[in-house]
């Protein structure tokens, strides 16, 4: 470290990190991540100071008169306007924080831009893909939650067929208690790599906390969760408790479930008056696989509401291979054709409907119970910045020196949620299961 001052540290991270990454980020978000590479971040020169106001229309001009041919110079009806309202949405802030060592840092800082690259492309990528998963839980689950307890918490023993079959010395899941989720909420990227991650765990409504503790083990196969809980934090436990991410209870932007079951006010305009500004729910009047036929009688509720043009369904990758099964008679064969779109194992499948085009897409956020019918030209994201490595107020600084330790902290920051302006055209498909 002689050969560096703190300053020109800080000076040479920063500018290395702007050569190298700063103007390729939206480059860098995972494809996994469907709806943030989808839905379009609102331009820099649109983007609200406080809150963002959309006018959007939630009741047609009924001004009309009717005449028969021999009335002559006829009276006209007074105008009677159509319903139209200003919706407004703030952001939220989400904030993800890593670290690198002053050791790191100084063999970083080789005078080559691509050493300072080669050291730096696994924190930067990590952080990336965290930022972007989280994002993408939030635009699907804001202000619902990830999981569904379905059973009373149960303690992991030593040979537990679950978390220890081969009863291994040191297992770190026993000792620990055993969470079951409930098969319509669980979603396996929700979970996946969610050792560590620390959570709050609700009562149904949201005004008890049971316990905040820290998630040990995962086991996607069974849908369940190894938790620290004390023996009298289980006991408390109970089926239908929800489990969120800590601190994120009243803090998030409501997602797209959220916004497809609101039946009050939301973004200022009470969804109790105006059937346009309340999601269409399609629930299946018994648990039942998804299906192309499925899929039509969801998306005809949505052109009720005035849906006329394409849309994107987000399923859960079981139905996914329900659907995979079935005879592709609606599928596109036309001059369009490509293998990445429509032979077996495929990304998307892409038929024509009374809507239009309709894309299914699978995403491992998407829960069992769930799909998504999105019209994507009306969902924006809003907010004073999207997804950046600057810190706000300090253009061009990226890293900041630790106060108690030695060593540099990088930030992922972002200040955004999710909008709709016709949530009427949406469709959410309910009661699903997977074969």
């Amino acid at each position: 470290m002689a050969a560096y001052s703190g300053a020109n540290n800080m000076t040479t991270l920063d500018g290395l990190f702007k050569e190298r990454y700063a103007d390729k980020m939206e480059r860098l978000i995972p494809e996994g991540t469907k709806l943030l590479n989808k839905i379009k971040f609102l331009p820099k020169d649109r983007q609200p100071g406080n809150n963002y106001h959309q006018p959007v229309v939630l009741g047609m001009e009924h001004g009309v008169t009717f005449a028969d041919s021999s009335e002559g110079a006829f009276e006209l009806n007074p105008p009677k306007a159509g319903q139209i309202k200003d919706a407004t949405v703030r952001g939220y802030q989400l904030v993800i924080r890593s670290v690198m060592s002053y050791q790191s840092a100084a063999r970083a800082l080789g005078g080559e831009p691509k050493a300072f690259e080669d050291a730096t492309k696994f924190l930067v990528g990590t952080m990336l893909s965290s930022v972007a998963k989280k994002l993408e839980i939030e635009l699907l689950y804001g202000q619902k939650e990830y999981g569904i307890v379905e059973a009373v918490p149960v303690l992991i023993v030593a040979g537990d067929a679950d978390f220890d079959p081969d009863s291994s010395a040191g297992n770190p899941a026993v000792g620990k208690y055993k969470i079951l989720i409930q098969d319509a909420e669980f979603a396996p990227g929700i979970w996946s790599g969610g050792e560590g991650m620390p959570i709050d765990i609700y009562n149904a409504a949201g005004t008890t906390l049971r316990a905040s503790k820290s998630v040990i083990a995962v086991n996607l196969d069974v849908k369940a969760i190894a938790v620290d809980l004390s023996a009298g934090e289980a006991a408390t436990v109970i089926a239908t408790d929800r489990i969120l991410h800590k601190g994120a209870l009243g803090k998030e932007f409501a997602g797209i479930q959220k916004i497809l079951t609101n039946k009050g006010s939301m973004f200022g305009i009470d969804s109790a008056q105006y059937t346009l500004w309340k999601g269409t729910e399609f629930t299946l009047p018994s648990t039942d696989v998804l299906s192309f036929a499925v899929i039509q009688q969801a998306v005809a509720k949505g052109v009720e509401k005035g849906l006329d043009t394409d849309v994107m369904i987000l399923v859960n990758p079981g139905h996914w291979d329900d659907l995979l099964t079935e005879q592709a008679a609606l599928r596109m064969y036309d001059s369009s054709y490509s293998s990445s779109q429509s032979e077996s194992g495929s990304k998307t499948i892409k038929f024509h409907s009374q809507n239009g085009m309709i894309e299914i897409v699978p995403s491992i956020y998407v829960k069992e119970g769930y799909a998504f019918v999105l019209c994507m030209e009306d969902w924006v994201r809003v907010g004073s910045s999207d997804v950046t490595f600057k810190r706000p107020g300090q253009d061009g600084n990226f890293f900041r020196e630790l106060e108690d330790h030695a060593g540099y902290e990088l930030r992922a920051y972002t200040d955004q949620a999710i909008f709709c302006a016709r949530p009427g055209r949406q469709v959410l498909i309910k009661n699903l299961k997977v074969s």
